[in-house]
């Protein structure tokens, strides 16, 4: 029997590049039946102004439910508040490192901190490159806590032959941590992958 705790997700929406990410995983674990709590910064907010045509209030909309960013005292601030975890898509490197130290000052990574104490999985779509020390030494840091770190890297052998197909493939293999299966992946070795790739020029292998 599935838990309840088990179609319970936590998603938070940073300030990073990339918030399409997070508005996707909305609409397919809606699709899937799974509750959402959504909370995004104001950072956020800004991002999607510049990268996408949404209203704020349509993102709100596509989760169960929605939490201020300042709300301290929201139920996923809360580890008797039972979830199956948290992602964060994307994730700004300064959530990241926020969440790392542990002195948390909103609810995206409040949330994120209860999320490890409560040895819950944590998935940290991380977006920047190039990457300095700082930023590797933190995700190791947040790795050994035990936090996922998934960039939001595409994936080509399944020859994507759109943008929607590339963040549909990147968010169905952050939801395959969560055994969360929403028919959007083209899987290696089940219809993919099954022949030998064709050598690219200048390619020895």
């Amino acid at each position: 029997m599935i838990e309840f705790s088990q179609r319970r997700l936590v998603v938070g929406i940073s300030g990073a590049s990339g918030v399409v990410y997070g508005v996707r995983l909305l609409q397919l674990l809606r699709n899937a039946g799974v509750e959402t709590h959504l909370v995004m910064s104001k950072t956020a907010e800004v991002t999607f102004a510049y990268e996408t045509s949404l209203k704020i209030s349509d993102v709100k909309a596509m989760a169960h439910t929605t939490h201020s960013i300042e709300d301290m005292a929201a139920s996923i601030s809360s580890g008797s508040f039972r979830t199956a975890g948290m992602i964060i898509a994307p994730c700004s490197m300064r959530s990241m490192s926020e969440i790392a130290s542990g002195v948390t000052t909103t609810l995206l990574t409040r949330a994120a901190d209860v999320t490890l104490k409560e040895r819950r999985r944590l998935v940290l779509m991380v977006r920047e490159t190039p990457l300095h020390t700082g930023h590797l030494r933190t995700m190791t840091a947040l790795s050994e806590m035990g936090a996922i770190i998934a960039p939001p890297v595409p994936a080509f052998y399944a020859k994507p032959e759109s943008l929607d197909a590339m963040v549909d493939h990147t968010v169905g293999r952050v939801l395959d941590m969560f055994d969360i299966d929403v028919g959007v992946v083209e899987r290696w070795g089940e219809g993919l992958g099954l022949k030998r790739r064709p050598a690219l020029r200048g390619d020895a292998s």
